[in-house]
């Protein structure tokens, strides 16, 4: 035996083939922009509908639509709501909470072009019940629920000066108010913000979330809740729980006396029980963690009750874990969710729970768990198809010490590729993501856009920067005041710290993001030396313009970010990148969709004319039909073709195979 030892040694080493030495950036690679794109289709919200599973989904290759489908013969996805129909709503231009289920099984939906509301029976045609509004798109409905032969939601109005209302109100289903607005009822307005109205089982009492300018959810909000009246509509309200320091979040009715509802008074999210007799609530389980997130969107959930009366919810320090608590003794265990690190709520049923989650070799998807035999199974996953996994990219977190001692956490992703390695003696170049928000969190994932940057020789760092939730309020509070400041050191220093550590071409570091990510691009690329190039889209630029051409939701979000106007007008000049342009050396991308209603067109064009009067290299891609965030397939794949033509030119590698970015240059 010990003879043939060296001779199968010899067979194997034939067959498999040696990597090739190649510079990092240059590799080729099976993922490719298209089909990364092509077979992407982000699952949202899913519902158990009857014997079946109901859920939203995007839909790239259909001009971004929202569709709402099922599973039908073999498991395959059959839509409930076809094109061209669209099931998304604009309040807060974010949305949430777009679709919901009559019991007889109608799809109740907003459709995003009008922002009416529809109902879908089974074989036929939607038809409206709400009216077509003065203003096109100018009234909108979130957050929708079936409370008997109505659907009760949160209402926008725009009007035609401009002014923004919202309520709770009630949509008769039997289509009395397709053409007749009065037979809405409005149940409770008096806030700038509502969110999560909740009806008691008895149907006496309507709990919701309320918060006013220039608050934001995360900051602080009220837990309200008042009598409804013999009309349906709620007399003079109390507040049980929340204020301008306290973020309270997600009331649920347990019984007619109580609630659960989840606040961060400890300095985290955590669950507690809210009685109406006006005692100090309780916590139900006091724990370092967070048991809830920023409420960017209507209808979030991070917790369930059972059919027991055990809770089960999402905690978050740094990724999620699914845990089960016991409210008589406030006792708490994880689930095994193997290497889930990202999971949300979506529906239960009895013993049978519907999650999106994802982990770091597991894609994103809806799944279905089964409490009983502790079994999950993919409903249906945001991709097709995986490449193999010897080119997706494992996810390493790193904690670096940022200035005045903070620890700021990251996610690395070094390059992967089984064909190839890099040259010797050479590091590989590093992009920063940096998410948006800046309020987000980022977890370590399986990310096709990280591998289709990894499986050619580019790392990646996801940055979980001061401001980041996740953490704890302490954490998120680190950027109040000091957006463009906290941020940018942060993510500086995790590319430092890859470069220090020697595994990062500290000459090779670039940064990309969007939105609230884009302004760190650009503060960071304005106010710093670090990066050699820099990605932004719909990027913040400058801020007196922005607080009064974005949208009313986040129209005094930097008051909190950065201080009020007009006391703080010298700030916003000082922070603003657009206005330390001089401070620049390096090009820059800058890709907008021209639809975009949060970040308007503006903002990068005001930087790319700054670009061209100092003479920078740069690009701008304008997308027409695309508003905040890409959802069409072909403006996908011409921005992630485009970004890495981009580094490939400024970073010093071939990018075989992509188009070539054209920069303008000085003549």
């Amino acid at each position: 035996m010990p003879r043939h030892t060296r001779p199968v040694r010899g067979v194997l080493a034939m067959l498999v083939p040696m990597p090739q030495r190649a510079p990092y950036g240059s590799w080729t690679s099976p993922i490719a922009a298209a089909e990364l794109a092509a077979s992407g289709h982000p699952v949202d919200v899913g519902r158990f509908v009857g014997d079946e599973i109901w859920w939203s989904e995007l839909r790239p290759a259909e001009g971004g639509r929202t569709a709402i489908r099922r599973a039908g013969p073999g498991g395959q996805p059959v839509d409930v709501l076809a094109a061209p129909w669209n099931a998304r709503t604009r309040v807060h231009e974010y949305g949430g909470g777009a679709w919901a289920v009559t019991d007889d099984q109608r799809l109740v939906f907003a459709e995003f072009h009008d922002q009416r509301v529809y109902v879908k029976s089974a074989g036929r045609h939607p038809v409206p019940l709400t009216p077509e509004p003065p203003i096109p798109a100018g009234v909108r409905y979130g957050e929708l629920s079936v409370v008997g032969e109505e659907v009760w939601c949160v209402r926008e109005t725009h009007t035609q000066a401009g002014e923004v209302r919202r309520d709770v109100c009630a949509i008769p289903l039997d289509g009395a108010a397709a053409d007749d607005a009065s037979a809405i009822r409005s149940i409770v307005a008096g806030s700038d913000f509502l969110a999560y109205p909740t009806l008691s089982p008895d149907g006496r009492r309507l709990a919701w979330i309320a918060w006013d300018h220039p608050q934001m959810p995360w900051d602080g909000t009220e837990l309200r809740i008042a009598e409804l009246d013999g009309d349906g509509v709620c007399g003079p309200w109390r507040v049980l729980l929340g204020g301008v320091e306290e973020s309270v979040l997600q009331p649920q009715w347990h019984g007619d006396d109580s609630l659960y509802a989840i606040s961060d008074r400890s300095g985290w999210w955590n669950i507690h029980r809210v009685g109406l007799d006006g005692a100090a609530p309780q916590p139900v389980c006091a724990a370092a963690g967070d048991f809830g997130a920023p409420l960017w969107q209507l209808g979030a959930r991070w917790y369930t009750e059972l059919a027991d009366g055990r809770l089960l919810a999402v905690r978050t320090v740094g990724t999620d874990a699914l845990t089960v608590i016991d409210p008589a003794d406030g006792t708490a265990h994880d689930l095994d969710m193997g290497d889930l690190t990202t999971v949300a709520v979506s529906d239960v049923d009895g013993e049978r729970l519907l999650l999106r989650c994802g982990g770091a070799g597991t894609p994103a998807g809806l799944r279905l768990l089964d409490l009983a035999s502790g079994t999950l199974a993919d409903v249906r996953l945001g991709v097709e198809s995986l490449p193999p996994a010897g080119y997706l990219p494992t996810a390493q977190p790193i904690t670096v010490t940022g200035p005045q001692g903070r620890e700021v956490h990251a996610f690395a992703y070094p390059p992967r590729n089984p064909d190839f390695v890099g040259l010797d003696g050479e590091l590989p170049p590093y992009v920063a993501f940096v998410h948006g928000g800046p309020t987000a969190h980022v977890a370590p994932a399986l990310s096709l856009v990280f591998a289709y940057f990894t499986s050619r020789g580019i790392g990646v760092v996801d940055v979980n920067y001061g401001g980041s939730s996740g953490y704890g309020r302490e954490y998120r509070n680190r950027l109040r005041g000091q957006w463009g400041i906290v941020d940018v050191e942060d993510t500086v220093a995790a590319v430092r710290g890859l470069a220090e550590a020697g595994l990062a071409d500290p000459e090779r570091l670039a940064i990309e993001g969007g939105s609230a990510g884009g302004w760190t691009v650009l503060a960071a690329l304005t106010t710093s030396d670090v990066f050699a190039c820099g990605a932004s889209y719909y990027g913040v630029a400058e801020l007196e313009g922005f607080v009064q051409e974005t949208h009313d939701f986040e129209s005094r979000y930097i008051d909190g970010l950065i201080g009020p106007l007009p006391e703080s007008a010298e700030l916003y000049a000082q922070r603003a990148p657009l206005n330390n342009v001089d401070g620049l050396n390096c090009p820059v991308l800058l890709l907008q969709g021209l639809d975009d209603p949060i970040v308007p067109p503006s903002q990068a064009e005001r930087f790319r004319d700054a670009l061209v009067s100092k003479g920078i290299p740069h690009a701008y891609l304008a997308y027409e039909g695309e508003a905040h965030g890409f959802r069409r397939l072909q403006t996908q794949v011409s921005a992630r073709e485009a970004e890495l033509s981009f580094y490939g030119q400024l970073l010093g590698f071939e990018t075989p195979g992509i188009p070539r970015l054209e920069l303008w240059r000085p003549q």
